[in-house]
């Protein structure tokens, strides 16, 4: 069966044109209703090439604490790769229908990758404003290349680049999280991995919408991952809630978004929390983003960290408590997750 992808569909629509049915939001998911209009409220900003360890730990952990997302400047991935990277995807979504679909995620996949339209169930058939194309780019041994996009020509060579340098940004995020909870700085990277954690970019296209104040990119949703690392384009779009109000995160030329996702909030018992977020699309440009999904092998098993919770013999911990969440495979976390299913 032809799968309807979201991209043809706003090209084909008649101007000014009603957006299908399916993707029109009820009243109290509209963005035009939901988004905080009031005094400022801005995601922290974190210089991740701060000297002062110290400081830079506590930036960062009461961000986790309090946001569950910021954003980082400095980090060290050069503008150049970054631009790259966001030229080639650019340029594989202007490919025509025909090229796009050679790289479609396989009908029946368990596997997310390939190019496509829908990721999550929804239990109510609504549908987001929203195409993509998932893939691996670390470690080499998870690499498939038959979602490697052949074309543009240096598809692949922009997404090994940028893969090397998100490495180094990644271990300095978790070292920093993991001394925050006054732990040991490889405890949270090994907790979810260790060198066999899973990178996994997607790049989301939100075509240019007629009618944007209806309908969402993607619908609130916390990450499945244990960190997300996310670039955008120049087009805003992202929304996280905060203290119950859906507040637009602005954009920072070369800045990197960071998502806390559901492993790190397990792992930390809840001292980190998962953020809630949602995507708003545009009337007159199509948005972009390239989030690179932090996430354990299928097999590997995640709880909150012992050294965290009450009753530990040696523990000095302050806040230890009892463990808040379940320990389980992550491949059975993630099943659950996509299908809406009770954890």
């Amino acid at each position: 069966m032809e799968v309807e992808r979201v991209q043809a569909i706003a090209s084909s629509l008649p101007s000014p044109g009603a957006i299908p049915a399916e993707y029109i939001r009820p009243e109290q998911e509209r963005p035009s209703l939901t988004t905080y209009c009031g005094p400022v409220l801005e995601v922290p900003a974190v210089d991740l090439g701060d000297v002062d360890l110290e400081g830079l730990v506590r930036k960062v952990a009461d961000a986790s604490r309090e946001w569950g997302m910021f954003q980082v400047v400095n980090h060290g991935i050069p503008a150049e790769v970054i631009a790259e990277l966001q030229r080639v995807g650019r340029e594989f979504f202007e490919l025509p229908a025909e090229e796009k679909e050679k790289y479609a995620r396989p009908p029946g996949s368990r596997s997310l990758e390939g190019y496509g339209t829908q990721l999550q169930k929804d239990l109510d058939g609504k549908k987001s404003w929203v195409d993509h194309l998932f893939h691996k780019i670390w470690p080499p041994s998870s690499v498939d290349y038959r979602f490697w996009p052949a074309n543009p020509p240096a598809y692949r060579v922009a997404n090994k680049e940028y893969a090397n340098h998100m490495r180094r940004v990644a271990d300095k995020l978790f070292r920093c999280l993991s001394l925050g909870l006054g732990l040991e700085e490889d405890a949270l990277k090994n907790a979810v991995g260790g060198e066999d954690l899973q990178y996994n970019l997607k790049i989301n296209f939100y075509p240019p919408c007629p009618c944007p104040d209806l309908t969402l990119g993607v619908l609130p949703h916390t990450d499945l991952s244990a960190l997300t690392v996310l670039v955008p384009n120049e087009i805003p779009g992202l929304q996280v809630l905060k203290d119950g109000k859906w507040i637009d995160v602005e954009y920072v030329p070369n800045a990197l978004i960071i998502h806390i996702g559901d492993q790190v909030e397990i792992l930390s018992n809840g001292e980190y929390r998962s953020v809630l977020h949602r995507t708003t699309v545009n009337k007159e440009k199509a948005r972009m983003s390239w989030p690179v999904f932090l996430e354990p092998p299928m097999e590997w098993v995640v709880g909150p960290l012992p050294q965290l919770l009450a009753n530990q013999e040696g523990k000095d911990h302050a806040s230890g408590e009892p463990p808040k969440y379940k320990t389980e495979k992550f491949k059975d976390y993630m099943y659950c997750k996509l299908n809406k299913l009770p954890q």
